[in-house]
C-alpha cells in the first residue's frame, strides 16, 4: 500500500508558500521506490484544457444564436463582392460618362441618401476602357452649337476641377491639363467650312483666332505650311489632360457621397412588356426593365438587381445592352428594327521621341488630311495618329496595334507637315476603343423610346471624355428634373434616328 507524504515549509517573513515535490512510495520486491510529481505542471494543462473549452463553447453558443430566426446568419458563404439587391439607378459601364453621371446624381439629391446608385463596371483594371486609352484632348472648334457648349462647359467644370470633385483629408485633384490650343489646318477646298465653324464657334464664346499661313509660319517657324491656306487656332479651354486621373476623381468622389461599384458584366434583363396600338394600327412593344443580372467576373455567380432606372453607358458596347431587349431584331420597317448605331471601332496611339522636335509651344495640330500629333510630356516624346478610311477599319476583336499602318499612313503626313519629324522614332503605341455612332458620330443622349426607363449616354465617337463632366449633369437632370436645365441637348436623342435627322458635324476632316 503507498504512502504519500507532503512537506510544506511556511516562510513568515515573505508570505510565501512553497511546495516540495510529493513523493510516492511502493513496496516492491526489490526494495521501495520512489515516483515523483509536479503539481505545477498539471495546473497548467487544465487551466489550458479549459480556457480552449470555453472558446469553442462560446463559438458553438454565437453560432447558435446567429442560427435564430430573424438573424442573418446563413450556412451558404455570401460573396462580399456581390452588388446589394435593389438600387434606385443602375448605371451600366464605369467609365468617365459612367462615374461622371453617378456623381451628378448624388450631387442632385435633395436628401442625403435618397437616391440609391449602382455602377457596374466589367473591366476592374480598365485595360480596354476607352477613357484611358484616349489622347486626352478637350477642344471648342466644333460646328454645332451643342457641342460647343458642351466643350465651354466641362473645360470650365475642369478649371475648378477641385470645388466639384475634391474630397476631404485626400490629396487635389491634378488633371496635369496642358493649355495649349488645338491647331487645325485647312486647304483651299475647306477653308469656307473653317470660316464657318469660326463663326460659329465666336458666336457660341469660344475663344478662337484664324490664322493666314504667313501668320502661322511665324507662330510655329517649324511648321511647313505648303498646301494650308487658313488656319484655326483655340486660344482658351483647349488641351490635353490625363484622362484616368478624371475618371479616378469621378469615381473617388461619387464613392464618397454613397455611390455603390461593383466589378461585374450586365449579362441580361427581366422586364414587362406592354402592347401599344398606333394610330395607323401597327402594334408597339413597350419594355420597362424591372432587375438587371450581374454577373460576377470569373464565375458562374450572378445577382439579380431590382432597379427603377437603367442607364446605359456602356460605350463601344452599349449596343449589345439592347440587343438584350430586343431592340433592332424586329421588322426592319418597324420601330423595333431600328438598332442601336454604336459599334466599337479600333483607334491607334503612336508614341514617338523626336528630341529636335516642335518643343514646348507645340499645339495639339490637326491636319487637313486627318493625321494629328501633340506633344507627350518634356524629354521629345508625340503622340500622333490618324483615323482610317471606312473601307480599312480594322479588327476589333483584339487591341492589337499595326505599326505597318504607321509607316503608311501616319508618318509620311506627319514628316511632309513638320520635317523634323523625318528622324522621329516609335516607341511605344496602344489601341483603344471608340464608341462610335455610325449614324451622324454624335452622342445620344436620352431615355430609349422602346424602354420607358432606359436613359442614354453613348455614341460620342471620341469626344466623350472631354465633354463628360457637362453630359453627366444633363442625364442627371433629365433623371431627376424631367428636363435639360443648363444646356438643351434634346437635339441629340434617340428620336433624330427615328426620323432620319442626323446631326452631323461639318468640320475640316
Amino acid at each position: 500500500m503507498s504512502a504519500w507524504r507532503l512537506r510544506v515549509k511556511l516562510r513568515s517573513a515573505t508570505g510565501l508558500l512553497v511546495s516540495t515535490r510529493p513523493t510516492q512510495r511502493h513496496t516492491s520486491p526489490y526494495g521501495p521506490l520512489t515516483l515523483c510529481r509536479s503539481l505545477s505542471t498539471g495546473s497548467h494543462l487544465r487551466n489550458e484544457f479549459f480556457k480552449d473549452l470555453e472558446a469553442q463553447l462560446a463559438a458553438f453558443r454565437k453560432k447558435a444564436a446567429d442560427a435564430l430566426p430573424g438573424s442573418s446568419w446563413s450556412p451558404l458563404q455570401i460573396n462580399p463582392n456581390l452588388p446589394p439587391e435593389r438600387a434606385d439607378i443602375v448605371i451600366v459601364g464605369g467609365g468617365v460618362l459612367g462615374w461622371s453621371i453617378a456623381y451628378w446624381l448624388k450631387q442632385k439629391e435633395m436628401v442625403r441618401g435618397g437616391v440609391r446608385v449602382l455602377v457596374v463596371e466589367k473591366d476592374p483594371t480598365y485595360s480596354q476602357a476607352s477613357t484611358v486609352l484616349s489622347a486626352g484632348g478637350i477642344r471648342q472648334q466644333f460646328s454645332l452649337l451643342e457641342n460647343i457648349h458642351l466643350s465651354l462647359a466641362s473645360a470650365d467644370f475642369m478649371r475648378n476641377i477641385n470645388e466639384h470633385l475634391g474630397v476631404l483629408n485626400e490629396d487635389p485633384v491634378d488633371l496635369q491639363f496642358n493649355q495649349s490650343g488645338y491647331l487645325f489646318l485647312a486647304s483651299e477646298e475647306v477653308a469656307h467650312i473653317m470660316e464657318e465653324n469660326y463663326s460659329t464657334q465666336r458666336y457660341a464664346g469660344a475663344k478662337v483666332s484664324l490664322l493666314s499661313p504667313t501668320q502661322l509660319k511665324q507662330k510655329f517657324p517649324w511648321l511647313n505650311t505648303d498646301g494650308v491656306v487658313l488656319a484655326s487656332y483655340g486660344l482658351e479651354n483647349e488641351g490635353w489632360f490625363d484622362p484616368w486621373t478624371l475618371l479616378n476623381a469621378f469615381r473617388r468622389k461619387a464613392i464618397s457621397m454613397g455611390v455603390i461599384q461593383c466589378c461585374g458584366e450586365v449579362t441580361d434583363f427581366k422586364y414587362t412588356t406592354d402592347v401599344l396600338r398606333t394610330a395607323s394600327g401597327d402594334t408597339v412593344d413597350l419594355k420597362r426593365i424591372g432587375s438587371v443580372k450581374v454577373q460576377m467576373p470569373n464565375s458562374l455567380e450572378y445577382q439579380p438587381v431590382e432597379c427603377a432606372i437603367v442607364v446605359n453607358a456602356a460605350g463601344a458596347f452599349s449596343g449589345k445592352l439592347t440587343e438584350m431587349l430586343g431592340i433592332g431584331s424586329g421588322p426592319k420597317d418597324s420601330i423595333a428594327g431600328i438598332p442601336l448605331p454604336v459599334e466599337p471601332r479600333k483607334r491607334y496611339v503612336y508614341v514617338v521621341h523626336c528630341p529636335d522636335g516642335p518643343g514646348l509651344d507645340s499645339p495639339f495640330l490637326i491636319d487637313y488630311s486627318g493625321v494629328y500629333f501633340r506633344r507627350e510630356g518634356l524629354g521629345g516624346n508625340y503622340i500622333a495618329g490618324v483615323s482610317p478610311e471606312e473601307a480599312e477599319e480594322p479588327d476589333t476583336s483584339n487591341l492589337e496595334v499595326d505599326y505597318q499602318f504607321f509607316e503608311e499612313k501616319v508618318w509620311p503626313c506627319l514628316a511632309h507637315r513638320v520635317p523634323a519629324f523625318e528622324k522621329l522614332k516609335v516607341t511605344s503605341a496602344w489601341a483603344g476603343f471608340y464608341d462610335y455612332n455610325t449614324f451622324d458620330q454624335n452622342g445620344i443622349i436620352g431615355i430609349h423610346p422602346l424602354i420607358n426607363n432606359m436613359y442614354l449616354a453613348t455614341g460620342f465617337s471620341g469626344h466623350g471624355l472631354q465633354h463628360s463632366p457637362a453630359v453627366g449633369r444633363a442625364v442627371a437632370e433629365l433623371i431627376l428634373d424631367g428636363n435639360f436645365k443648363t444646356i438643351d441637348l434634346s437635339n441629340f436623342s434617340f428620336r433624330r434616328i427615328l426620323t432620319q435627322e442626323p446631326m452631323l458635324e461639318i468640320n475640316i476632316v
